[in-house]
């Protein structure tokens, strides 16, 4: 492609809106632009290295088995009705009513549009087990749409599904796509990690990240190198295990002016702050209730809806009239001792083991010291609310956690009968009986993982792409238009690259000379080649764009070098 025909609007000024290095550079090197938040155009750069990562994942499914097919993006109501997800989902999905009053959404996700396809043309075990894939843009209403295309209201997805007889053909099924997913994310060049995941809406017992390592990241693993455990702080289990402090046979209400928080409260009482309940007093669809954990650590949101068996986007903090009204205090002085029956009290492990504890007393301006879980107070037990930190030890073995932050480009999920079996999928067994298919989803973010790329390619002059998925593999560089024999040479290479099928781009636009280098370095092109001052001696300047050092050769050795290069991907 001849740039004076190319549309790349690169752009000098680094964006305002840009909060990320790879938002940044995606903008300036005319990969995408902004039409709304959360909303991009991919501009043909972008499109080209979006295409690529698209055949990418498409080759590795064809070979693991997987066969491909296209669905509509909008799903309608019914489906979500018969899976009980309409109202569960959250207000991430889009919905809408046609002009006949129908309702449909924008799909987020599709596994009742593959359960429902498969569900009466699969009728026989001898028909699995099957695995079908789908390359389809997905829509999920951001409450915040951040770092570009990370996080976006619209995005491109792979999203497959297996169908299988039992649990041992869904985890076979599983392991495959394991494989192929190890397989798409070494041929990226991605450094990344496979980690426990939450399953969040999408349900299920068993599932996995796939997470691209990335300072910029949103999620954060845990993981040890001891034992190989590895987890995303949403799932990572706590194993906190508190000294058991003496208490007094009875708790003692303390008058404790202005202490509303457990840093105040700890100072005050002289009393170490993980030993001072913190209370979260929350509504749940409605219904309140009352967690308890250690003053010194924070709720994990995901694990709390896990216990609860509630979305997320159900739970809410109770306003301060609320909270007065259950507990007779101002928020800040909750406690577990003497609340109504009728309110759930929920306790995190670790402070059944405490002994002596400082709790709200229910009272404002007050607090009690030397209450014990079993004693003075009783409610639920849950294993573990807490988020991970760094001072936690693995859960599994012991050792000390190392922390990382990541992007997740893929996950894989076995959820079992929690789809086929409410939307009535089944097949008849090897007895005639009809039971419903094991099924296990499989996602990769495609435009998320350009994202992913270029956080882990980039250097101060502009992105660095690896040549598997770069737009294009050769830039071809004239300094001046006027040096017809430079013009001259760079015409024939170009001609002679493009009849090799070497994806090139030669840049013969009448611009300076500095205007061409900077946007060189900007878009990343791997193979560079200027073609200057010694073209008359037959002599190029060689160089790739990862140490930017030119080296001049001859034409024919410059063009002996990409053949070579480029070979795996022409």
């Amino acid at each position: 492609m001849r740039l004076n025909k190319f549309y790349m609007p690169t752009l000098r000024e680094l964006p305002a809106e840009a909060e990320t290095k790879s938002h940044q550079l995606l903008l300036r090197a005319a990969m995408i632009r902004r039409a709304a938040s959360g909303v991009y155009t991919y501009l043909p750069l972008g499109y080209r290295v979006v295409r690529k990562i698209e055949n990418i994942v498409r080759e590795e499914m064809d070979a693991f088995g997987a066969q491909e097919i296209l669905m509509s993006a909008i799903q309608p109501r019914e489906l979500w009705d018969e899976s009980g997800r309409w109202d569960v989902y959250g207000p991430e999905m889009f919905k809408l009513r046609d002009r006949h009053d129908r309702e449909f959404c924008l799909g987020p996700t599709a596994e009742e549009y593959f359960t429902n396809l498969v569900k009466g043309e699969v009728t026989s075990y001898k028909q699995l087990p099957l695995n079908l894939y789908q390359i389809q843009t997905k829509y999920r209403d951001e409450k915040r749409p951040r770092f570009g295309i990370n996080r976006a209201r619209e995005f491109l997805m792979k999203d497959a599904y297996t169908f299988d007889k039992d649990k041992e053909g869904l985890q076979a099924g599983y392991e495959n796509m394991r494989d192929a997913y190890h397989a798409v994310f070494t041929r990226l060049g991605l450094d990344y990690k496979v980690v426990r995941g939450d399953s969040g809406a999408m349900g299920g017992d068993m599932s996995e990240e796939f997470i691209a390592l990335s300072e910029v990241g949103e999620g954060v693993i845990a993981h040890c190198s001891a034992c190989h455990f590895a987890a995303t702080d949403e799932k990572a289990e706590v194993k906190l295990q508190m000294e058991t402090l003496p208490a007094k046979d009875a708790p003692e209400e303390v008058h404790t002016p202005g202490a509303t928080t457990i840093e105040e409260v700890s100072k005050f009482l002289d009393k170490p702050a993980s030993h001072c309940a913190k209370a979260i007093d929350l509504l749940v669809a409605g219904e309140p209730i009352f967690l308890f954990i250690p003053g010194n650590r924070e709720l994990n949101l995901t694990k709390a809806a896990a216990y609860l068996q509630t979305p997320e986007h159900d739970m809410e903090m109770m306003d301060s009239e609320t909270v007065e009204r259950l507990t007779g205090a101002a928020a800040g002085y909750t406690g577990p001792i003497g609340l109504p029956e009728e309110v759930r009290v929920i306790v995190d492990r670790s402070l059944t083991e405490a002994g002596g504890l400082v709790v709200g007393a229910n009272r404002t301006e007050y607090h009690k010291t030397d209450a014990v879980f079993g004693r003075d107070f009783k409610g639920e037990v849950a294993e573990d609310l807490l988020m991970i930190e760094e001072s936690d030890l693995c859960p599994l073995c012991g050792a000390p956690l190392h922390f990382d932050r990541g992007i997740e480009v893929g996950n894989i999920f076995q959820f079992g009968t929690k789809y086929s079996e409410p939307m009535g999928a089944t097949f008849l067994d090897e007895n005639g009986k009809a039971v419903p298919f094991e099924m296990g989803s499989y996602g990769i973010g495609i435009t998320r993982s350009v994202t992913a790329v270029v956080e882990q390619n980039w250097d101060d002059a502009g992105i660095v792409w690896p040549l598997v998925v770069a737009p294009y593999h050769v830039i071809l560089t004239i300094p001046s238009m006027k040096d017809a024999q430079a013009v001259q040479m760079a015409d024939e290479m170009y001609d002679r690259l493009k009849k090799e099928k070497v994806e090139v781009l030669l840049d013969d636009r009448n611009e300076r000379a500095g205007v061409k280098f900077n946007d060189r370095d900007l878009i990343g092109i791997p193979i560079r080649v200027t073609i200057g001052k010694k073209a008359a001696e037959g002599i190029v300047e060689y160089s790739l764009r990862k140490d930017r050092e030119n080296e001049d050769i001859s034409a024919e050795e410059a063009i002996t070098r990409i053949l070579e290069a480029t070979k795996p991907y022409r």
